[in-house]
């Protein structure tokens, strides 16, 4: 198994600078020279378990939060920003974006975010050149983008809110019948909140009237739905000031961008309430991830599950890390996050060979994959469809597919990795990001040429593929 060497110049840096501390004495406190720190905290050595263990004694940092998934994440952003053709001829090398990710990571999503909105002109030109004279925004993210990549770069995980949730989950009746009936007597008791359950408009999950105190909630979705929206609003009521905080640090560009992200914490106290994080954390593990068992210990969805497997980040206690998606019947991804070093493409689609496309075609199923990307990191890859029916005959039914996964070294804590066999040849199926940044030369799959690779074509000889890459 390979051991991949840990650089935390940044992190040495700031802590040695919140410390107020010369390098000589930070050394001195470790036990190195100051040559060896220096050399550490520009990335040119990397850090011993000694290091690490001084650090834990004397500083109190958690040498768990020392991990490279934030460089990764951050360094598969920066690749896919250098594929762009604009930058043809001056792309860095490999050595040099790792070392922008470790020792510039403010410059480096600085690039990032000045290439999205480079992208979002070029797309919004393309299609709207009739209408460019009618806005001047066109390059700012949209709402929706920049919540999302907030969420991103804080790793899915907001520590005090989750901490306020196990609060109250402790607080909650054991006694009910369910989750739903605990979240009622809660609401009602501390908030005077009536909740009332209604047919209505099968879009509308929730609404809450603040004259008179009364929740709205849909009959028609299912109680782990209902429970999910009732926790939800009571994170907005009783956790206003933490929320106008979060939102007030991230420093988003517009309001509505600021209301999208205060649904979104909300949704995340909700579940952090209904899957309190050290319960979780212990089911996972005593369970081997099966999300079907899980939910039905939680009172909860799949979904549910699924998501809430992704933020187990908490210092100290992280849970195995692990990617999740949503994928709709297009491919479009509509939940996203990754604690491994497989980073979802933010432009254009996901890989054809991912078997999260396969999960349409046996719906319920659990499909197993094991996946292999171009830069020779192994995955073990599951992935379900989950339905949502919100009413009768002629109501829509949405199906998505849920694909998660983690690196193989992780595979005997899963149940969806018993019996198979990874010294077989050829079973590592390859798989890539999206077409536009993956170089395999030999994929049948390929939809569009990576942009970084100058093609060859000859006219005398056509392949399933009609081009070859150079």
């Amino acid at each position: 198994m390979r051991t991949s060497k840990l650089f935390i110049g940044q992190s040495l840096r700031e802590l040695r600078l919140e410390q107020k501390l010369t390098q000589a004495a930070f050394a001195e406190s470790l036990g190195i020279s100051t040559s060896y720190l220096n050399q550490m905290e520009n990335n040119q050595r990397h850090v011993t378990a000694t290091v690490l263990l001084a650090l834990a004694e004397r500083y109190a940092v958690d040498i768990a939060k020392l991990s490279s998934y934030d460089h990764d994440r951050l360094l598969a952003n920066l690749v896919e920003c250098f594929a762009d053709p604009v930058f043809k001829g001056r792309v860095p090398s490999s050595h040099e974006l790792k070392l922008a990710t470790q020792n510039s990571p403010s410059v480096a999503r600085a690039l990032i975010t000045m290439h999205q909105a480079l992208r979002r002109t070029s797309d919004q030109l393309a299609e709207l050149d009739d209408s460019i004279h009618r806005t001047g925004s066109l390059a700012e993210p949209t709402p929706y983008e920049e919540v999302r990549d907030y969420f991103h770069f804080t790793n899915n995980y907001l520590h005090e809110l989750d901490v306020k949730a196990e609060r109250l989950s402790e607080q909650l009746d054991e006694s009910a019948r369910d989750q739903f009936d605990a979240l009622s007597a809660y609401a009602e008791i501390t908030h005077g909140i009536k909740i009332v359950l209604e047919d209505g408009d099968s879009g509308t999950l929730r609404h809450y009237i603040p004259d008179g105190k009364v929740l709205h909630l849909n009959r028609r979705h299912s109680r782990a739905t209902r429970a999910f929206q009732l926790a939800c609003q009571i994170g907005l009521l009783e956790h206003e000031a933490d929320i106008d905080q979060i939102i007030q640090q991230a420093d988003f560009r517009s309001e509505e961008a600021a209301d999208i992200c205060r649904i979104g914490v909300a949704n995340y106290f909700a579940g952090a309430t209904l899957m309190p994080y050290q319960t979780f954390h212990d089911a996972a593990r005593r369970l081997l991830h099966d999300l079907v068992l899980m939910a039905d210990e939680f009172d909860t969805s799949i979904e549910q599950v699924a998501h809430r497997l992704s933020t187990l980040q908490r210092p100290g206690m992280p849970g195995v890390p692990i990617f999740f998606a949503r994928v709709d019947r297009a491919g479009n991804i509509t939940k996203r996050h990754s604690a491994t070093k497989l980073q979802f493409a933010r432009f254009g689609s996901a890989c054809p060979l991912w078997n999260a496309h396969k999960a349409f075609e046996s719906p319920g199923q659990m499909i197993r994959q094991l996946a292999e990307t171009p830069d020779g990191e192994q995955y073990l890859c599951f992935a379900t469809t989950v339905d949502k029916p919100s009413g009768g005959f002629k109501d829509p039914n949405r199906r998505y597919a849920l694909a998660l996964g983690c690196e193989v070294k992780y595979i005997d804590q899963f149940v969806y990795g018993a019996q198979l066999d990874q010294s077989a040849p050829g079973v590592f199926e390859p798989i890539g990001v999206s077409c536009r940044i993956c170089e395999r030369a030999d994929c049948v799959q390929r939809s569009a040429p990576p942009l970084k690779s100058t093609l060859r074509v000859d006219q005398n000889v056509r392949k399933i593929i009609p081009y070859g890459l150079a």
